[in-house]
């Protein structure tokens, strides 16, 4: 709730009890009505007290519409709409406030509390280190960093993780991969696996290994060198994904490893957490979960009848191992293949004790890209798959780091790459980033000028449409990182940029024959810079001064 918010409803809270000796404070909220001619804000508080106070809604509206006009320096008026609807207007003074209090807070306006330094860890990405990330990865990558942004900027002590299944079958085949392949850069008769790698980027680790090594990995024996072939491709893999990232603004604070899980004896030792919790079964010779006793769809197999682990043993001894580092709450976002994978992994945290609230699975779905008017997935250098870097380097980590948080992460979503090229108005990136670069041109033109800290001239509809739409951001970030919805903050500020734009387009802001008004909607453009810069880099984009 921002600042003019909480100083009406705790006139209105302060009015009821004076009136009427009743504690309204849960009683008494707020929107911001779609028609403007309604006023700043609305209240359907009488509506809703009606029957508690025993007086019909409009009579009881008509009470607090009398009382609470009498206080004319946070009102200008307050009327009466519908049934019991109270409408009210502020006082202009207020919003020269908020145009004070962003010019002082600067790059913290925005940040709040609403996380009240809650320990969360958010794992995503997480991709097998085994080759190139894909635009899939992208979306994951690009929602997963915007909303830790978000969350710590509203109060949350957030830990970014990435998990790196580097212990499963798949680091055997890339490691079989990597070997047929620097056999081969000595022309030898090499079988490569069936099932093994044939990406570039395996061939690429094969040339860099021979360069370090030369021939002191070709033996007969295939089995002598496998484990520094795994070791290498391992380390180069990973290497690769953070410079890939990195290239995408995406870094993380944690690289956990599979592989510590077990070296760390943590499997087994969930393992007979979960036994001791009396939800597992024996059945033919295999070790199952009672996952049904919590929301899942089936029981689930723990240890096969051969003894080998399935995937959920060691996934759940390590969300064990995340709670035991201290975090109150868990993050997990995947792909949407693993929609199947929800119910199961959060029964597993409630047969270990844990609320089933405590871990939160968000999916991302994929999004299609068009270019060309066709669907854009292969790579023109190697025929394949395009790879991120590929993707980044087609187009503008600006453009996709926006696009891709511009949606729901759970709603299907199509991004057309020549839109998002485009210096055009119907590019949402282009046209945000033009509005900051403008308020930035618009401020060094009038570099000369005092910016105002008092702003009773600015009372334009333009103008004060603006100024409550820089007054929601507090709010706007704290309810984007409630709801784990990035998008939010991309639909703010594309409506930021088209109010900015609209209010540039009716009011002159450089007017040498009028300094005082110069000067303060100079305050509010700068305010309205702040604001946008804030919100652009809560989502990873860049905000330029000028394009």
């Amino acid at each position: 709730m921002n600042k003019i918010e909480q100083l009406v409803k705790d006139k209105i809270v302060v009015v009821i009890k004076d009136l009427y000796d009743y504690d309204a404070q849960s009683d008494v909220h707020l929107e911001i009505p779609k028609d403007n001619s309604f006023g700043d804000y609305s209240s359907n508080v009488a509506m809703r007290l009606s029957k508690k106070l025993g007086m019909a809604p409009r009579v009881l509206a008509e009470a607090l519409q009398k009382a609470l006009g009498e206080d004319v320096s946070l009102f200008s008026e307050v009327s009466i709409a519908g049934p019991g609807f109270i409408n009210f207007r502020i006082a202009q003074h207020h919003f020269g406030d908020v145009i004070n209090t962003i010019i002082k807070e600067k790059d913290d306006y925005g940040r709040n509390t609403t996380g009240n330094n809650i320990k969360v860890n958010v794992e995503y990405v997480s991709a097998n280190p085994t080759g190139d990330l894909h635009p899939g990865h992208a979306r994951g990558a690009a929602t997963g960093d915007a909303l830790t942004r978000i969350m710590k900027f509203s109060g949350y002590d957030v830990t970014r993780e990435f998990y790196l299944n580097d212990a499963g079958v798949q680091i055997d085949m890339m490691a079989r991969s990597l070997q047929a392949r620097y056999l081969e850069l000595f022309n030898l008769d090499v079988t490569f696996p069936e099932e093994g790698y044939k990406g570039q980027d395996i061939i690429d680790i094969a040339v860099q290994l021979k360069a370090e090594v030369n021939d002191a990995y070709v033996d007969e024996d295939m089995d002598k060198h496998i484990l520094a072939f795994r070791a290498y491709g391992l380390e180069a893999e990973t290497e690769k994904l953070k410079r890939d990232l990195a290239l995408f603004r995406v870094e993380f604070d944690v690289w956990s490893k599979e592989s510590d899980i077990y070296a760390q004896n943590k499997v087994e030792t969930a393992l007979n957490k979960v036994k001791d919790s009396g939800y597992t079964y024996e059945e033919d010779g295999a070790l199952w979960l009672q996952t049904t006793a919590f929301g899942d769809d089936k029981d689930r197999v723990l240890v096969k009848s051969d003894k080998n682990y399935t995937y959920l043993t060691p996934d759940i001894a390590y969300h064990q191992d995340k709670f035991d580092r201290g975090y109150d709450r868990l993050i997990n976002l995947f792909g949407a293949d693993h929609h199947g994978y929800i119910n199961r992994l959060k029964a597993s945290m409630q047969i270990l004790g844990y609320d089933k609230d405590q871990l939160d699975v968000e999916i991302i779905q994929m999004a299609l890209m068009f270019k060309d008017g066709e669907e854009f997935k292969m790579s023109k250098r190697t025929g394949k798959s395009i790879s991120l870097r590929e993707l980044i380097l087609e187009t503008d980590v600006d453009a996709l780091r926006y696009l891709y948080v511009d949606r729901a992460p759970d709603s299907p979503m199509t991004i057309d790459l020549d839109l998002a090229l485009q210096k055009t108005n119907e590019n949402p990136v282009y046209y945000a980033q033009y509005a900051h670069a403008r308020m930035n041109s618009i401020l060094v033109q009038g570099e000369k000028y005092e910016v105002a800290n008092s702003f009773e001239l600015i009372n334009h509809e333009k103008e004060v449409e603006l100024i409550k739409h820089l007054n929601e951001f507090t709010n706007v970030v704290s309810d984007a990182a409630k709801s784990q919805l990035p998008n939010k903050i991309s639909n703010y500020i594309s409506r930021l940029a088209n109010l900015f734009h609209s209010f540039y387009g009716a009011n002159k802001v450089l007017d040498e024959s009028n300094v005082v008004l110069t000067e303060q909607r100079l305050g509010l453009v700068l305010a309205a810079k702040i604001v946008l810069k804030n919100a652009l880099n809560l989502i990873g984009v860049s905000a330029p001064d000028s394009m």
